[in-house]
């Protein structure tokens, strides 16, 4: 049987609960990574945190960005500053994937504008063509994006980003929940957040 895009088949967030056999926790202690713990920042991440949200706000300004300018204006910019482009992790982009589902003998396969660090952590730029896209239209392809780490027995993590907004995802033992959406565009400080969070899950993933 041939394969299915995965943006096909995937279309809603219950369409990919009831694909993959997945269901959303409904307990906070179960998405702590994202508030408990958080790593300080220093005045020179601080500082370059500023300078990249001016360069964004002044490149925003002018309308509507491509994925490929907010993967260049903002993404690969705070991965930099978060040290995730510094051993030990490695990078894989634009990365294919091949699900498999048992139950009705469907394959689905796709490619997302993503980074694979250490195969635990997830960066997602939205494959919408256009920063007006939400965050949330890009969930249920990224559950499945997940559903193909090769580590699903230890938590896996996502980032999804249109560049005004950031929503972390972690999924673990068939079971996902979310953060909140932070809104650099809105708040600068959001930005400084999101930065923390990468840092932490970074630790979390290196961990044996």
């Amino acid at each position: 049987m041939p394969g299915i895009a995965v943006t096909e088949a995937i279309t809603t967030i219950a369409e990919a609960e009831q694909r993959f056999h997945l269901r959303r926790s409904q307990t906070e202690d179960f998405f702590r990574e994202w508030t408990e713990n958080l790593p300080e920042l220093s005045s020179i991440d601080r500082t370059n945190l500023d300078i990249l949200w001016q360069r964004y706000i002044y490149h925003r300004s002018a309308g509507n960005l491509l994925e490929s300018t907010v993967m260049l204006l903002i993404v690969s910019p705070l991965l930099a500053i978060a040290g995730l482009y510094d051993p030990p992790f490695r990078v894989k982009s634009e990365e294919s994937i091949r699900i498999e589902l048992s139950d009705s003998e469907e394959t689905l396969f796709g490619r997302i504008d993503v980074l694979v660090l250490r195969d635990r952590l997830w960066v997602i730029v939205l494959e919408s063509k256009k920063t007006m896209f939400s965050v949330w239209s890009a969930l249920p392809q990224t559950l499945a994006y997940l559903i193909a780490s090769p580590n699903l027995d230890r938590p896996t993590f996502g980032i999804l980003t249109n560049g005004d907004d950031f929503l972390f995802i972690k999924l673990e033992s068939k079971e996902y929940a979310m953060s909140q959406v932070f809104s650099p565009l809105v708040k600068q400080q959001d930005l400084e957040q999101v930065c923390k969070i990468l840092r932490k899950l970074s630790q979390i993933v290196l961990e044996p």
